[in-house]
């Protein structure tokens, strides 16, 4: 499970309510700043259609033909304005960032709470006004990292005859900044690579923010649409928030769990139980209300575009025999496997184990039972069978 996903915001935007419908974690939740104060870690879901329907069979691993592959979900401190100079809790939020791969940005759709994170009286708040705050942190606290150190950085690369992007990438490797991302960067600004030491502050800033976008892609979650204005909601879908409610979803979690209802996260709707009572039947019609008006809680909603179109991931599906697509067990489609758009069947046999990627000799697509070559691009769904000398 190598792919991180963080939910950040300011405090009391709903992102421990978000994390808990995600995961359905036992984290505290309360309606006053920095409830979360280290970072919570669980396993949330990417939803994707099985195979296992449009082969005719039953692999077991699915719900009704929704597949769920775990990824690693972080709720991370709430962050105020000016965090990158020590604000709130700082710069910690920061280091919680540090191993995510993309950062739902969870915003207070309702207005209830200030920029700070303080409670007050619901649309007494602009949430458009939370939308910037949290990629102008980010970007200035990579910046602040780099014009902390730039005069010495930029006199060693002189004198030492070393690469930029290696020298940018040292220093900012604390945020998850790789050479490669340097390098796609720089080849975009045209800064004299020689003379670092004529960088302004503003250039370095401008590089930051392009690092941040390029490393850590973001998307809105506009929280608390159960007690949203439908102006606020509106507003912040032209500015492309996913509207959500991360408290309806955790109610909907929970109540299929003790089965008073089937409930897929994702799906738009829920089938109940005949025995339910009265209040519970009114209380369940309100929320039906509500998926039906937004498609659904929009929780799964906002991991399924972090994880497919921000990361341009796919899912792949590796067995050992192609023509019952199981494992030696006899299991249908075991495991399913997250991989970056145009990996290779080599790449997914190192991701099984390394010396099986080592001895790779070819793949097998398990559907049109054609041989892959090492360089083949796999693509979302496929299912594949490694062949190698191990």
């Amino acid at each position: 499970m190598a792919i991180s996903i963080a939910l950040a915001g300011k405090p009391n935007s709903g992102k421990s309510t978000f994390f808990k419908a995600a995961t359905l974690a036992n984290v505290e939740i309360a309606n006053y700043p920095f409830t979360t104060i280290d970072a919570n870690h669980g396993v949330g879901y990417v939803r994707t259609p099985c195979p296992c329907r449009e082969l005719k069979l039953d692999c077991g691993n699915c719900r009704d033909g929704a597949r769920f592959v775990p990824i690693e979900m972080i709720d991370v401190a709430g962050l105020v304005p000016d965090a990158h100079k020590g604000r709130g809790l700082g710069n910690e939020f920061l280091d919680n960032l540090r191993q995510a791969k993309a950062i739902i940005h969870v915003i207070d759709a309702s207005g209830g709470t200030d920029i700070e994170g303080n409670p007050v009286a619901v649309g007494s708040h602009d949430p458009l006004g939370d939308i910037e705050f949290l990629a102008h942190e980010i970007t200035m606290w990579m910046a602040g990292i780099l014009n902390r150190n730039w005069e010495r950085l930029s006199r060693k690369v002189n004198a030492e005859g070393l690469k930029i992007e290696e020298t940018i990438a040292a220093q900012l490797e604390g945020a998850g900044i790789t050479e490669a991302h340097v390098r796609t960067i720089l080849s975009r600004m045209r800064l004299p690579r020689d003379k670092p030491q004529v960088w302004t502050k503003e250039q370095i800033i401008e590089l930051s923010d392009m690092l941040r976008v390029e490393s850590k892609p973001l998307i809105i979650a506009a929280n608390k649409i159960d007690i949203a204005s439908q102006e606020n909601i509106e507003r912040l879908v032209e500015k492309g928030a996913i509207p959500v409610s991360g408290a309806t979803e955790v109610v909907l979690r929970l109540a299929d769990k003790s089965g008073a209802i089937k409930y897929i996260p994702g799906d738009a709707d829920f089938v109940e139980s005949p025995n339910l009572s009265g209040p519970q039947r009114e209380a369940l019609s309100k929320i039906r209300l509500l998926l039906k008006k937004n498609g659904g809680t929009g929780i799964q909603k906002c991991i399924n575009e972090t994880v497919f179109k921000l990361l341009e991931l796919i899912v792949v599906y590796p067995v050992e025999d192609e023509n019952r697509f199981t494992d030696k067990k006899g299991t249908i489609l075991p495991d399913a496997f997250i991989m970056k758009k145009g990996s290779t069947p080599k790449d997914l046999a190192f991701m099984i184990h390394t010396d099986i990627g080592k001895s790779f000799l070819h793949a097998v697509d398990a559907r049109t039972k054609m041989r892959l070559g090492e360089k083949h691009e796999l693509k979302n769904g496929d299912i594949v069978k490694i062949v190698s000398v191990k």
